[in-house]
Parts: C-alpha cells; sequence; structure tokens
C-alpha cells in the first residue's frame, strides 16, 4: 500500500508539474509563503492520526471518487493549458480527495475532510488579490500604526503609506502589510479551530479572528517602531531587531489566539480543563482490513499512467507573444501635444514585472497637462501582470472619491470602442482626474476581473496571455473643475487614434 501512495504521489506530482514548481518557488520566494513547506507534513500527519476512523470504514471504495478524481484531472489539465498554474495547483486537492474516495468512499473524505481541506494554506493568492489584499492592509496598519505613536505624544504626519515623524520618514512597505502574520496564523487558527471541542460557531469565531488579531498586532509592531525611531534612530527600524520585533508578535498573535480559546472554554464550556476540550484526540486503533485494492484506485492509477506524460507534454508549452512595435518608438509629438519621456524607478519595475512600458508628461496647446502611461505585458502569470491603479492609489496619500465607468466616443483599439473608468481622487487640496483601461488581445474593458477572465480564456483557446494597461492622468488645476479634466483628457484620447493598434496588437 505503502509503494501504491508513492507511486500515485509521484504521477500526481508530474501531472502537475508546472505548477507544483511554481508553487514551490513562491514559498522559497516570498516571505508570506515560507511556511508553505510545513502545510504538506501536517496535513499528512493530521491523516495518519485518523488512520483508526479510516479503518473502520474500511476498504470499501466508490465511483463516486473516481468521478471527483477525474475531474480534479481534467481541472489540472485545464490550468496547464490555460497557464493559469492556480487552477492546477487547487486541482490537486481535488485530485487527492477522490482518491480518497476511490479507496474508502465518501466515508473517507468525510473523516479526512480537515487535513483535505487544510492544505488550501499551502497555495499562494493569485498575485491581483494578493496586491489589492496588501495594499489595503498596509493603509490600515499605517493608520492604526499612527494612531499609537500618538498615544505616546509624538506629532507625527501620515501620507498614504509613510509616516512622517519629522525627523525620519518611515514607509510602511508591502513588507509590513502583515500577510507575512496572517497566513501563517490562518493556518493555526484553522488547526486549532479544528482541535477545539466546541460548538461550531465557536470554532468559526477561533478561526476567524485571526484576521483581526493580526492586523492590529501588525499595527502595534508598526506603532512601536516609531516611537523607537523617535527616541532611539532609524537602526530601529532595520536589520535584526526589526525582523526579531516580527517574531516576537507572531507569537504574541499565537498567544492570544490560545488565550481566546481559553476565554470561550471559561464563558460557555463549562470551565472544563483546558485539555479537556483541546488537543487532538490519540489515534484509535488500527482494524485490519481487506487487503485487495477497489477498483476505483486501479481505474484512478491507469488514468493517472495516461494523464502524467500529457501533463507533462502540455506544461511545455510556451506562450504565444504578438508580433508589436516597441513603446520606445511611441511619438513624443501629438498634433499639438508635446510629450516629455520619465522613467520608473527600479523598485516599482520589480513589483510591477512588465516587459515594456512607456510613461510620458504631454503638454497640449496650452500648456495643459496630462501624463500617459502604458504597461505592456508579453505574458500574464506568476505575478506578473497588469496592476489596478484602483489599488495602488492609495498608497500615495490619495483618497478616491468617485468611480465611474463609461465609453469613449471617438477612441477605439481595433474597431473596439474603449471602455474606460473615470476616477476622481484628492490628496488635501490637490486633485486629480484618472482614466484607465485593460486591452486584453484586442478586447478592451474597464472591469479588472473581466479581463482576468479574457486572459484565462484566451490562453485556454490562443496559447496567450499579453495584454495592457492604458492610463492617463491630469491634475485639477487651482479654479478649475472636474469638468476642465475631463475635457483635457478627452482631449488627448482623441489624439490617441490610431496610434495604439501597432503597440497594442489584437
Amino acid at each position: 500500500m505503502a509503494f501504491l501512495s508513492s507511486v500515485l504521489l509521484a504521477l500526481i506530482t508530474a501531472l502537475a508539474w508546472p505548477a507544483v514548481v511554481e508553487m514551490v518557488g513562491r514559498w522559497s520566494s516570498q516571505e508570506e509563503y515560507s511556511y508553505g513547506y510545513l502545510i504538506p507534513l501536517i496535513s499528512l500527519y493530521l491523516a495518519w492520526n485518523l488512520r483508526g476512523e479510516l479503518s473502520e470504514v474500511g476498504g470499501r471504495g466508490r465511483w463516486i471518487g473516481f468521478v471527483i478524481f477525474l475531474g480534479g484531472v481534467l481541472l489540472c489539465l485545464v490550468g496547464l493549458l490555460s497557464t493559469i498554474r492556480l487552477i492546477s495547483q487547487y486541482s490537486l486537492i481535488v485530485i487527492l480527495a477522490g482518491l480518497v474516495g476511490c479507496r474508502w468512499g465518501v466515508g473517507g473524505i468525510r473523516i479526512l475532510w480537515a487535513p483535505l481541506l487544510f492544505l488550501v494554506f499551502m497555495i499562494p493568492l493569485p498575485p491581483f488579490l494578493y496586491n489589492n489584499l496588501s495594499q489595503k492592509l498596509q493603509l490600515i496598519s499605517s493608520e492604526l500604526g499612527v494612531w499609537v505613536i500618538r498615544q505616546f505624544g509624538i506629532s507625527v504626519f501620515l501620507e498614504g503609506n509613510v509616516i512622517d515623524l519629522g525627523s525620519y520618514k518611515l514607509q510602511v512597505a508591502e513588507a509590513c502589510n502583515g500577510l507575512r502574520y496572517l497566513f501563517p496564523l490562518m493556518s493555526v487558527g484553522f488547526l486549532c479551530a479544528w482541535m477545539y471541542r466546541a460548538p461550531l460557531w465557536q470554532r468559526l469565531v477561533v478561526f476567524l479572528s485571526t484576521i483581526p488579531i493580526t492586523v492590529l498586532m501588525n499595527s502595534f509592531r508598526i506603532g512601536v517602531i516609531g516611537v523607537l525611531v523617535e527616541h532611539y534612530g532609524i537602526e530601529q527600524a532595520e536589520g535584526f531587531l526589526h525582523d526579531f520585533e516580527g517574531w516576537i508578535i507572531f507569537m504574541a498573535c499565537f498567544g492570544i489566539l490560545l488565550l481566546e480559546i481559553g476565554l470561550l472554554n471559561f464563558l460557555f464550556n463549562g470551565r472544563k480543563p483546558f485539555r479537556a476540550v483541546f488537543g487532538l484526540d490519540p489515534p484509535g486503533p488500527v482494524r485490519r482490513g481487506d487487503s485487495r485494492l477497489p477498483a476505483p484506485v486501479l481505474a484512478a492509477l491507469v488514468s493517472l499512467l495516461i494523464a502524467a506524460p500529457l501533463g507533462l507534454a502540455i506544461g511545455q508549452r510556451q506562450d504565444v507573444v504578438p508580433p508589436r512595435q516597441s513603446l520606445i518608438d511611441f511619438p513624443d509629438r501629438l498634433g499639438a501635444w508635446q510629450g516629455r519621456r520619465d522613467r520608473l524607478e527600479a523598485v516599482f519595475l520589480d513589483a510591477l514585472k512588465l516587459h515594456d512600458y512607456i510613461i510620458s508628461d504631454y503638454l497640449g496647446p496650452q500648456g495643459e497637462p496630462v501624463n500617459f502611461y502604458v504597461a505592456w505585458y508579453d505574458h500574464q502569470h506568476a505575478g506578473s501582470a497588469a496592476h489596478s491603479p484602483r489599488s495602488c492609489i492609495p498608497g500615495g496619500g490619495w483618497h478616491i472619491s468617485s468611480v465611474e465607468e463609461r465609453v469613449s466616443g471617438t477612441l477605439s483599439l481595433h474597431g473596439q470602442p474603449v471602455r474606460y473608468n473615470r476616477v476622481e481622487i484628492r490628496k488635501g487640496d490637490h486633485r486629480q482626474l484618472v482614466y484607465y483601461w485593460f486591452v486584453e488581445q484586442g478586447r478592451v474593458t474597464a472591469n479588472e476581473y473581466l479581463a482576468k477572465w479574457y486572459i484565462f480564456w484566451h490562453a485556454l483557446t490562443r496559447n496567450r496571455t499579453d495584454g495592457a494597461l492604458v492610463r492617463l492622468v491630469t491634475p485639477i488645476l487651482p479654479g478649475e473643475d472636474w469638468a476642465d479634466g475631463d475635457a483635457r483628457l478627452l482631449a488627448f484620447m482623441d489624439q490617441l487614434r490610431g496610434h495604439l493598434d501597432a503597440y497594442i496588437p489584437e
């Protein structure tokens, strides 16, 4: 049985090899997911601890398990075909659940539901969700951290993610968003909730409370760093001390979680001894059952022998990148508008992972300013994809006051009218108007989720994931209103007619 399990695991790994490599790569490269190596081991231990209950079920495999298994295999192949590795990564859990059903039937899936579901925590979030969540948590942590600093009587000013102490400025960067605490703490919270012998609502409270605990403790950490920097210098926000504080905060989060369980037990569970309501049950006796393999397991083995080479072959495919003109050749003069090129800093290029771009400040015939930006991606997966301006704008201290979707009456791309987002943003007395839209292989959309769907569909049907983001920004000058900004951006859009098609191919 152990040999067969090893063979099945090897075939599943071969089937989803590109997705597995990407997942493990993100465990290695992103500290937020570095705990991922432990998740399969913990899940395996939890399943082993339930072997006694599985032996009670016996070897009554069911064909419904094989149906689930085949669904997982097909899902994996779809993920490989579309180059959306996330689909293939989640399919691994479906495949394993199907194999459990093939061996022990639905009863086995009921017994092993927690170890199987726990594997979700090993799969990194899709980049666009991660980026949106990271930006929101950075802002929340910055605001709460500043509140903590002010409680110590320190004068501080917050602009977006920058905490200005006067003598020093602290950037609440992506690394301080709290996700490196949140993801592992949620996995620990899931285990605690599962081991806690209490009503379902109490278990849900334990698991869901990991989110506010992480946010509040991370904000407290940022506040403490601000206080230390104010009194002892910028060294308090760097190096070993900064990292050590992170470990202390995570352990404090875990301690709060245990205290919460103790409080719930004290209030609602008759004050039972802690060990009586929290902990793994010892494994029960293992009954010796029928050693013959159920037919669904053999069918799954044969299916994997066919599907694994197919998955390896599909995984070797490379995205088709269409011929196009480089944005370096984009004209600096559009009618009466004259542009002046700018460059993105290395830190932004590292985060955006784009393959070509232009960012240029254009001045109209009367000197009216418009910032023009296009980000082009040869392929969009593994963290390399167009970032929505709506998730990035707040990081600079700007507040979004209005978002509206509109359709251009003059500008079109490859025969399609441009559907764009109109966004009003403010920072103090300053105002800016932003237009932006996504282009996915000739399809123009203002909706970032629809843009993701186009990436998936075109990858599946055309073996392409290329695309672009186009953004226009203009300041609302003193004495102007929003209508003046609209007139300026619409006039500039009119000058873009016929220029974008060569740089953003259909």
